[in-house]
C-alpha cells in the first residue's frame, strides 16, 4: 500500500491508497519541533500494521521537517521515501523559476489536470489561499498567493484590543448585530469576493472558462457562497500524490 503525505505549515494530512482507494486518512497539527521518533509514534499508532506500507511519497514546504520524515519513514517503515519537487516532477511549469513553486501547489495541478481536465484553476483553502492555474495542455501557468483565513482570524485577534478571536462559520447576514456577527460577516464575505475577484482576473487572462475545483479545510464552507468555484475535493493533494507516483511523473 502507498502512504501519501502532505506536510503543510499548519496541518499535516496523510491517508493510505491500496491502487487508486483511499483506504484511510488522518489529519494531525504540524510540529516543527518534534523528532522522528516522535512523528514515528504518532503514525504508528493510527496506521496499525506497518508491514502493509510498501512505498510512500511526500509533498513538503516546511523544509525543517524533510529531513525528519526521511529519517522516519526509513526507521518506522523500512522504506525509502519519496519527495515531490517541481523541478522533478514531469509536468511543464511554466514558471520563471520552477524551484520556487510549493511541492503542494504542482501536486494539485497535476491532481486537478488527470482529474478533472483543463483549463482549470485550483483553490487551495491552506495556511495560504493559493490559486494555481492549469492550461488545456496540462501546463502549470503560475497563480497567486494570499494570506489564509486562519491567519487573517489569528492577525485580527492578536494585533486589536477588544476584538474576539472567533470561529470562521457563514453568518446570517452581513450586517452583524453584534461584534461577533460583524467580524464573522466580514471575514466570510471579504475572502468569499477575494476569491472570485482573483478568479474573475485569471478568467480574463485566460480568455477561456476553466473549471474551478477547491481543496483545504475551509473549501466547502466558502465553496457555498463562491459564484465561480464548481468541484470541491478534500483530498486532492493525497489524489495529487497518488497520480504522481502511480504514473511515475517524478524522476526523483
Amino acid at each position: 500500500m502507498l502512504l501519501t503525505i502532505d506536510i503543510g505549515n499548519t496541518t499535516i494530512f496523510f491517508g493510505v491508497y491500496d491502487g487508486d482507494e483511499l483506504k484511510c486518512h488522518f489529519k494531525m497539527a504540524t510540529a516543527k519541533g518534534k523528532t522522528a521518533n516522535e512523528y514515528g509514534e504518532d503514525f504508528s499508532n493510527l496506521l496499525g500494521d506497518k508491514s502493509k506500507i510498501s512505498a510512500a511519497i511526500i509533498a513538503c514546504v516546511v523544509p525543517s521537517l524533510t529531513s525528519v520524515f526521511n529519517q522516519m519513514i526509513k526507521d518506522y517503515f523500512d522504506i525509502e521515501s519519496r519527495f515531490v519537487e517541481g523541478t522533478k516532477v514531469r509536468f511543464p511549469i511554466l514558471y520563471d523559476n520552477p524551484s520556487e513553486v510549493g511541492a503542494d501547489r504542482i501536486v494539485n495541478a497535476v491532481a486537478a489536470y488527470r482529474l478533472y481536465g483543463g483549463p482549470a484553476i485550483v483553490v487551495d483553502f491552506g495556511t495560504a489561499t493559493t490559486f494555481d492555474v492549469i492550461s488545456g495542455k496540462g501546463e502549470y501557468l503560475g497563480g497567486a498567493i494570499a494570506p489564509g483565513i486562519g491567519i487573517c482570524v489569528e492577525a485580527l485577534w492578536t494585533k486589536t484590543a477588544l476584538l474576539p478571536k472567533v470561529e470562521v462559520v457563514k453568518p446570517k447576514t452581513v450586517i452583524g448585530k453584534n461584534t461577533v456577527e460583524s467580524i464573522q460577516a466580514g471575514i466570510f464575505y471579504g475572502f468569499v469576493g477575494q476569491v472570485d475577484e482573483i478568479i474573475t482576473k485569471i478568467k480574463e487572462e485566460l480568455h477561456i472558462e476553466p473549471k474551478v475545483v477547491a481543496t483545504g479545510g475551509l473549501a466547502e464552507l466558502i465553496s457555498s457562497e463562491s459564484r465561480y468555484i464548481q468541484l470541491i475535493n478534500p483530498f486532492l493533494t493525497l489524489e495529487g500524490l497518488r497520480i504522481i507516483y502511480q504514473e511515475g511523473l517524478s524522476s526523483e
